[in-house]
């Protein structure tokens, strides 16, 4: 018979080999997750792709042997800190120790360690989830927008030309193609514009008034536009006074509203003359002012811009047509028209100005995908965290429980008892992840429209969700606890 020395000491073959299971166990879940995560990676890099097709290197998107080796090798490092402390753990208890958390006596579920690292998961899932909420209200309130000219039914177009055809040649045949393409069935009206409108691409200068100005007036800065006479119907640009410009006679300019309004106090502008930048520029009258439009962006207040008037295809140079029915449609029948007059020049980049200015968020858009999946994740690994702790938990105490129940301790009452310390939990760590997103959500300041970083609604709508989804977790463990039969359990213990 062992002396109890013999009981108390464990050989070291012993305590090896009880380290295997658990890092066995480990080393499955950990490299099953790698191997599973490889596989959804695979996949969300096509719709990473899809999502932001304006990306530069964007083919360079996609799973090499690199990303394969890092996550090989952080599935072993997720072995080897998950599994191996709590196996020599597991290990380093004695018979006698063991012998004395088994039988009758009360197992204790105090573990620090596991609370901490749920704590830790609910509070970063916090932090993800304002993020995430944040850029989604931004992009809500940039839809309810009123970019100031109307994009859908607009067919955008290049037309191949060289620079040595540029100049006051240019501007006779670019006034037959308009004319030959308004003439189409099915287009309203064509136009042309160097840039497109909710795109920034135009550029700021400063202007000088021919009449003069006042030494303490400001100086005039605008961003200048150079479109031909019909880009204000084909956009459905109103006009609020004066006249638009003429096809025929001297080279005109027309103001937005910002403009009339910063500089010259209202309808005063129309009828002054302005002096481009350079050194050989002549004074061109202002013929009109026109509503203001979201020209560099619609995430972006309308700035004062002049549009100065001439109808001249450069390279680079948009063609604009307003169509009656679906642009993309009209797309080949366009193509073939242009080169009935045009038979030598090439017709690319034909796509609706929507396409365009959905475009020119593919950069934002993907960081709002990215971060509310990123969110989701970590919501779900901290559900899952914090319905295993409650699980473990309800599974070590199941003798108390039932000695609670035979007392005559109500069911609900243990179910109140693990509801109440899974929300305990989620409720601190959702405070430590509140201080975190604040923080946090001043690095996504220069990507939001229409919502402060620390946005009160949704940083509570996060706090809450965190809260019903903790809820949920706790409340599984929670019921099954108070199902406990008392006879079973003691029967068992």
């Amino acid at each position: 018979m062992p002396s109890c020395k013999d009981a108390r000491t464990p050989p070291t073959v012993t305590s090896f080999s009880g380290w295997m299971p658990t890092l066995t166990e480990t080393s499955v879940l950990a490299l099953g997750g790698a191997v599973l995560g490889l596989f959804v990676a695979a996949g969300a890099s096509g719709v990473f792709r899809a999502l932001a097709k304006s990306l530069p290197r964007l083919e360079e998107i996609g799973l090499d042997w690199r990303i394969v080796l890092y996550t090989l090798v952080s599935a072993v490092a997720v072995t080897l800190l998950c599994g191996l402390i709590p196996a020599i753990q597991a290990t380093r208890r004695s018979l006698t120790s063991s012998l004395g958390h088994g039988g009758r006596a009360l197992v204790s579920s105090r573990n620090p360690v596991q609370w901490l690292l749920v704590g830790i998961q609910v509070a970063l899932a916090v932090t993800l989830l304002s993020g995430a909420g944040l850029l989604l209200r931004s992009f809500r309130e940039l839809g309810r927008v009123s970019p100031g000219f109307e994009p859908s039914h607009v067919l955008t177009l290049h037309i191949s030309t060289t620079w040595a055809e540029t100049g006051p040649a240019s501007k006779p045949r670019t006034d037959r193609i308009l004319e030959f393409l308004s003439a189409v069935p099915g287009v309203e009206s064509a136009a042309t514009a160097e840039g497109l409108p909710g795109v920034p691409l135009g550029f700021q200068a400063e202007l000088k008034v021919a009449e003069g100005r006042a030494e303490t007036d400001p100086k005039i800065l605008s961003d200048i536009h150079f479109v031909s006479s019909g880009y204000f119907a084909t956009m459905q640009i109103p006009l609020l006074s004066g006249e638009l410009c003429r096809d025929a006679g001297p080279r005109q300019m027309l103001v937005n509203r910002s403009f009339a309004n910063t500089y010259f106090g209202g309808s005063e502008a129309v009828g002054r003359h302005l002096i481009p930048p350079g050194p050989v520029a002549q004074p061109v009258e202002i013929r009109g002012i026109v509503g203001d439009a979201r020209e560099q962006g619609l995430n972006k207040a309308p700035a004062p811009a002049v549009y100065a008037c001439g109808a001249s295809a450069q390279p680079g140079t948009f063609f604009l047509l307003r169509t009656h029915g679906d642009p993309a449609a009209m797309a080949e029948t366009i193509r073939r028209k242009i080169h009935e007059i045009e038979p030598n020049r090439a017709v690319f980049d034909v796509t609706p100005l929507e396409e365009h200015l959905s475009d020119a968020f593919a950069e934002n858009r993907l960081r709002t995908v990215l971060l509310s999946f990123f969110a989701l994740t970590a919501v779900s690994l901290a559900c899952i965290g914090l319905y295993g702790t409650l699980s473990y938990m309800v599974n070590v105490r199941r003798r108390e429980v039932g000695l609670r129940l035979a007392l005559g301790a109500l069911r609900g009452q243990i179910v109140q008892q693990f509801l109440g310390q899974g929300l305990a939990l989620a409720m601190l760590a959702a405070l430590a992840g509140l201080a975190l997103s604040l923080a946090f959500t001043q690095l996504l300041a220069g990507m939001l429209y229409g919502v402060t970083p620390r946005d009160p609604y949704t940083l509570t709508a996060v706090v809450l969700l965190t809260l019903a989804v903790a809820a949920i977790a706790s409340l599984i463990p929670a019921i099954r606890a108070a199902l406990v039969e008392p006879m079973q359990v003691l029967r068992d213990e």
